[in-house]
């Protein structure tokens, strides 16, 4: 049963309008949106990988050496940019030769950073990049930093990228792999204020430097440094970060990878949404009411200000954008409930579909600065895209709003001025519709739009500022009450659905149910 509250937000789709004007400005063209935006998180935690990826060769589940063949279509489908991998706290506790060999030998160690589950170390770096082959995208390998040493992160890619023929491909070939792996993405630790070594900046940003000076693609393109960054407003530690650890250090002797590219190529932001600002009472996954739906889309809607005040700070030192702020951490955190099946495991809801339209929009708009993010996590594990029991998988609504909006990957951001009703609950008030707008390759313009308000629907007219327009289309996804679940045993109720739009010279007329995503599509 739903908390009492909750029921009061079992509205119609479409209940009462507000006039709302958008104006896209496509005679002013941005910045390129990066695809690796609307990229990925995977860490070995409750079962977001053992099960949720990895089944083993030998399951009754239909797999491809071992993984999931269902959870690969569902990714493939999306076109998944980068995941990254393999954590997260668990990063920094793992030494990456106890994933190799015949996996019968391989040790059983501790997850030391959750729980202390059992780690069979089934999944390992050639799973992983079988995994990376078959969902068709990239990896992002997090090193130890936390509890290893320059050695064994060097190794490690060593063994991953040197060429063929080479003694440390030798080693690989042995495995099953003789042609190198490319990696582009290298995280230097993960969270290593606090998880990776409850390090102070400075102790982390001398540590970076260190690294970075020995980590590399022995093969291939240049790997692509990603540094440890700010737990959400922390904006002291981008401060240092990039005053101590952006630029390589002038050396009298020209190296091969000393060149004028800055030391990191991006710098990481971490940043959960809840209900509130308490990591010690999240709120509820299901059952929650308008209150706890307010609060929630207001710590989400702060994404916009964090990335704001830190890419001002970045701006001081690399007035050019070189360094990329990579939020390769996000998503919506609720506390668990009792009867979860495994660690973190949260049902998904329409909520998170808000939550995620919003998060995407604001990473959008920031695209000169912001060109990499991870959703946390993406099988089974907090706002996940893909939820799995047993031989049964299905996809959340949160997977609907990323399938929605791959339109934008590799477009050119438009910038937009919208005039609309604010959303007003309790003492929150919050802007009543969230939206970005791009033009792709073939000229068509594309813009998503978040009606976070609950009851209301907005009638809204979309200003087009130049260029001929032939025709529009929609899709829209929402349910009837905010806390609407996808569950295993019934219909997929967030299955996006036509919706009505009519062009009328250079202005698109439509209306967008309450607590939606919409895309709108014009030619």
């Amino acid at each position: 049963m739903l908390a009492a509250s909750a029921l009061t937000a079992a509205v119609p789709a479409i209940s009462q309008s507000n006039d709302a004007e958008l104006t896209i400005r496509t005679d002013q063209p941005g910045a390129t949106i990066d695809p690796n935006i609307y990229g990925q998180f995977v860490e070995h935690l409750g079962r977001g990988v053992y099960e949720g990826i990895w089944v083993g060769p030998e399951s009754p589940i239909p797999n491809t050496r071992g993984i999931r063949n269902d959870v690969v279509a569902a990714l493939r489908k999306i076109k998944v940019p980068v995941i990254r991998w393999p954590g997260g706290c668990f990063a920094d506790a793992y030494h990456w030769q106890d994933g190799l060999g015949p996996r019968d030998r391989r040790p059983v160690g501790i997850n030391s950073a959750w729980n202390q589950s059992p780690e069979t170390n089934h999944f390992g770096t050639h799973e992983f990049m079988d995994f990376i082959e078959q969902v068709g995208t990239k990896p992002f390998v997090s090193i130890n930093v936390g509890s290893g040493s320059v050695r064994e992160a060097d190794d490690w890619m060593r063994y991953m990228s040197a060429p063929a023929g080479s003694g440390p491909a030798k080693a690989r070939e042995v495995n099953g792999r003789k042609e190198p792996w490319n990696v582009p993405f290298i995280g230097v630790g993960n969270e290593n204020w606090g998880c990776g070594g409850n390090m102070t900046v400075e102790t982390y940003a001398a540590a970076f430097r260190q690294y970075a000076a020995f980590l590399r693609n022995y093969s291939g393109p240049r790997a692509n440094l990603i540094a440890v960054g700010s737990d959400t407003d922390d904006y002291d530690w981008t401060e240092k970060m990039m005053a101590l650890a952006m630029q390589w250090r002038p050396h009298p002797t020209p190296l091969a990878y000393n060149t004028d590219r800055p030391l990191m190529w991006g710098l990481s932001l971490h940043f959960y949404t809840f209900t509130g600002d308490d990591w010690g009472n999240k709120g509820r996954n299901v059952g929650f009411g308008l209150p706890d739906y307010a609060a929630a889309l207001k710590r989400a809607n702060f994404t916009d200000e964090l990335i704001t005040r830190h890419a001002a700070i970045m701006d001081k030192y690399d007035p050019e954008k070189k360094v990329a702020l990579a939020v390769d951490e996000w998503g919506a955190w609720f506390d668990s409930e009792k009867d979860a099946p495994s660690q973190l495991y949260l049902e998904s809801t329409l909520r998170d579909a808000v939550i995620a339209g919003m998060s995407l929009n604001i990473f959008n708009r920031h695209a000169d600065r912001v060109r990499m993010a991870n959703i946390a996590q993406m099988v089974n594990v907090i706002q996940s895209l893909v939820l799995t029991r047993g031989a049964k998988m299905v996809v959340t609504p949160t997977y609907h709003v990323f399938d929605l909006y791959k339109v934008h990957h590799g477009a050119t951001l438009l910038p937009t001025e919208l005039r609309a009703a604010d959303y007003v609950q309790g003492d929150i008030r919050l802007p009543g519709l969230d939206v970005s707008a791009s033009r792709d390759a073939a000229g068509k313009l594309h813009l998503t739009i978040v009606n976070i308000d609950p009851a209301k629907a907005s009638s809204i007219r979309i200003n087009l500022s130049g260029g001929t327009w032939r025709r529009a289309s929609g899709q829209v996804l929402t349910a009837d009450r905010i806390d609407t679940r996808i569950r295993f045993d019934a219909a997929d109720p967030f299955v996006p659905k036509p919706l009505p739009t009519r062009l009328s010279g250079r202005a698109v007329i439509v209306t967008v149910p309450s607590k939606s995503v919409s895309l709108i599509e014009i030619q």
